[in-house]
C-alpha cells in the first residue's frame, strides 16, 4: 500500500513538472495570455502522465471522472489569474474547446484540481493527430464579464 506522504509527494513533483512544462511551452509557443481582466497560463501534457499515478492517489475517483485510455489523450490544464492583482482565481467556470486545423472541436468544461494548495483547471481531449490546434478558454467569474481567450498549441512536432 502506498502511504499518503509518498502519494502527496508524487503528485505534488507531477505538479510542479506539469507547471514547469506549462512554463516552458507558454514561453515558447505564446500559451500565456491576458484578456478581460484574467491572466491565463495553458499547458497541454499527455495523458501519459496522470495514467501512471497509483490508483486512488488523487481522489477517490479517476482524474476528471475517468481514466484516459485513449493514445492520443493529453490533458489540458489552465492556471487563471486575475490581471491586475496577479492573485490565482479559484472560483471560476473554465471552458474549453479544442479543435484541429479546419475542424469543429470538442467543448469541455475544466475541473478545478486543488494540488497543493492551489488550483488550476483541468481535463482530457483528444488530439488525434499532428495539427495545428486552437483553443478557446471562456472564463466565466461572478460579477464579471466572461473572459474569452484563444491560443494556438502546435502538435506538429
Amino acid at each position: 500500500m502506498v502511504s499518503r506522504r509518498a502519494v502527496g509527494a508524487l503528485l505534488g513533483g507531477l505538479w510542479l513538472a506539469g507547471c514547469l512544462i506549462g512554463i516552458a511551452t507558454a514561453a515558447d509557443t505564446d500559451l500565456s495570455k491576458t484578456a478581460g481582466g484574467v491572466t491565463v497560463y495553458l499547458g497541454i501534457v499527455p495523458a501519459e502522465i496522470v495514467k501512471g499515478l497509483p490508483s486512488g492517489s488523487t481522489t477517490e475517483r479517476p482524474m476528471h471522472g475517468r481514466t484516459p485510455k485513449g493514445p492520443h489523450e493529453y490533458h489540458v490544464v489552465a492556471a487563471v489569474f486575475d490581471a491586475a492583482s496577479g492573485a490565482r482565481i479559484s472560483d471560476a467556470v473554465v471552458t474549453a474547446e479544442v479543435s484541429g486545423l479546419g475542424l469543429s472541436g470538442a467543448k469541455k468544461k475544466l475541473e478545478p484540481m486543488q494540488i497543493s494548495g492551489t488550483t488550476t483547471y483541468g481535463g482530457f481531449f483528444d488530439l488525434p493527430g499532428f495539427d495545428l490546434y486552437t483553443v478557446k478558454l471562456t472564463v466565466e467569474r461572478t460579477g464579471a464579464s466572461p473572459a474569452a481567450l484563444q491560443f494556438k498549441y502546435d502538435h506538429r512536432r
